[in-house]
């Protein structure tokens, strides 16, 4: 693969995940605090009461996280990679792999690390657009953007044809959310609002046959759902 170097790009200011105001994203992957909350501003529906552990994405991925590569082919894009956790799994499972995010601190862990990660919006000019063989959308990434719909279109976008997306659902199928959000830390450090989405495998379903993608599989381990779709 050939790859534009990360150092070209820079981060996309407008609202993302748990940039701005405080940045509790990024301080808590530099360690300072383990615990973040994402909050919706006008909506109860938003995941606040669901703490999330952010140690996670810096530790080495888990069983769960490594069975969903079971029989996937390489190039792999994870999406919203964070620090590289999936990436790094993919690589030592001999699969090429590359990350995506925002995020310049958690880019910045990443290559310190060896993984090749690019700075940048999944929704900006990409390497290998229509040559993915596996997308990675975990962690409540399918809520970048807030806009379901528009993912799905891009990861149709950017696979190759018989590609394979995996994207971590909510565990309700008929769950469809799409708020305005922020994430605070427990010292109560808030970031700027951004745009997010939550979603169950079926609603997700009608966006995906909307993009082309066809859903193949769907199950729940370890307290975690997924659907894997494939690209037409």
């Amino acid at each position: 693969m050939t790859l534009t170097s990360a150092r070209e790009y820079q981060p996309l200011a407008p609202a993302t995940f748990g940039a701005g105001g405080a940045e509790p994203y990024a301080t808590a992957l530099l360690g300072a605090s383990n615990v973040l909350y994402l909050h919706g501003i006008r909506s109860e529906e938003g995941s606040g009461s669901s703490p999330m552990n952010a140690a996670r994405w810096s530790a080495d991925a888990d069983a769960t996280d490594l069975s969903l590569l079971v029989g996937a082919s390489g190039p792999v894009l994870d999406i919203g990679c964070g620090p590289g956790r999936m990436v790094r799994a993919a690589m030592s499972l001999g699969l090429a792999a590359v990350g995506v995010d925002v995020s310049a601190t958690a880019v910045r862990i990443a290559v310190a690390a060896g993984l090749t990660v690019l700075n940048r919006s999944v929704f900006a000019s990409m390497p290998l657009e229509g040559e993915w063989e596996t997308l990675l959308l975990v962690d409540g990434n399918i809520g970048i953007g807030g806009d379901p719909r528009a993912m799905m279109e891009r990861c149709a976008a950017l696979l190759a044809s018989g590609g394979a997306l995996v994207v971590e659902v909510s565990g309700d199928p008929d769950h469809d959310l799409s708020y305005e959000g922020t994430l605070e830390d427990a010292e109560g450090r808030r970031s700027e609002p951004f745009p997010w989405a939550e979603i169950g495998a079926g609603a997700l379903r009608s966006h995906a046959t909307a993009a082309g993608l066809r859903s193949a599989q769907e199950w729940r381990v370890s307290g975690r759902s997924f659907v894997r779709f494939v690209r037409e």
